[in-house]
């Protein structure tokens, strides 16, 4: 019989837990990709249809819906022992009704300090505490050899079009931007700040990142941005290592090295 044991969740709430997890359902691509990467290919149940990482759990593995719209019978169904969700990303009605069945665990991140915490954590729950501090230890030696920018540029990180939106403050993206030597244009603004074509001319960015999700920006979209920002360095840039932040960060300080090469 699978004993249990108390955790502390990134909430603050004391979840009881099995010992030793073996039936996982994870509500959040960013973490799902973690679990896989600890080791955990048979103890994740199901996921998402968001959890494209890797490929062939994704083509695999049952999907229990969007990380916003979750099939709450299904994962009665598959009676789970532990989920793991997140506060940002997954719906508080749907996560609350599942607390009344099952093991909740949910992260809360806005930084890397917070994703180290989370992998630390999530490490700790599914009994791989050896394999998060190594992986924490090479991440952290990748986010360290980033160089602070002497002059840093004014970059604007654009997640939808039609209205416009940009990763605002408070953020997990300003952290990467910030980390990468960046000054977020939008730093002053609300989380998500929906902005017209003026108020994008107003903050006069150096720098405007396309991201690839949640909105698919293509090349169009770059001539599109140029008739009203002539001066700006208008790239697309890959969503996910600025936003996942779970084992994918892995690949993050490389790829800010590249991009930061590419804007001298």
């Amino acid at each position: 019989m699978n004993q249990k044991k108390w955790r502390i969740d990134m909430m603050g709430r004391r979840v009881e837990v099995p010992a030793n997890p073996q039936r996982i359902i994870s509500l959040v691509p960013s973490q799902t990709e973690l679990l896989y990467s600890l080791g955990l290919s048979h103890e994740v149940l199901a996921q998402t249809i968001f959890c494209i990482h890797p490929k062939e759990m994704h083509q695999s593995k049952p999907k229990i819906g969007g990380t916003k719209k979750l099939k709450l019978d299904l994962i009665r169904t598959l009676q789970p022992d532990l989920i793991i969700g997140n506060k940002e990303e997954n719906e508080k009605d749907q996560l609350e009704e599942l607390m009344d069945e099952f093991p909740v665990w949910i992260s809360d991140i806005k930084n890397l300090e917070d994703a180290y915490r989370m992998i630390s954590g999530v490490g700790e729950l599914v009994c791989k505490e050896a394999e998060a501090q190594q992986f924490l230890t090479q991440l952290q030696n990748e986010f360290d050899s980033l160089l602070v920018q002497t002059e840093p540029k004014k970059c604007l990180y654009l997640i939808w079009r039609e209205p416009w939106m940009a990763a605002g403050n408070d953020t997990f993206i300003n952290d990467m931007l910030q980390r990468m030597g960046c000054l977020n244009a939008a730093n002053k603004l609300a989380r998500y700040p929906i902005l017209t074509q003026e108020e994008i001319k107003v903050l006069n960015p150096d720098l405007v990142f396309l991201s690839s999700e949640p909105y698919p920006f293509k090349e169009k979209h770059i001539e599109e941005l140029k008739a009203f920002l002539p001066e700006a360095n208008i790239m697309l840039v890959d969503g996910e290592l600025f936003s996942w932040y779970g084992s994918r960060l892995l690949s993050s300080a490389k790829y800010f090295k590249q991009l930061l090469n590419e804007v001298k």
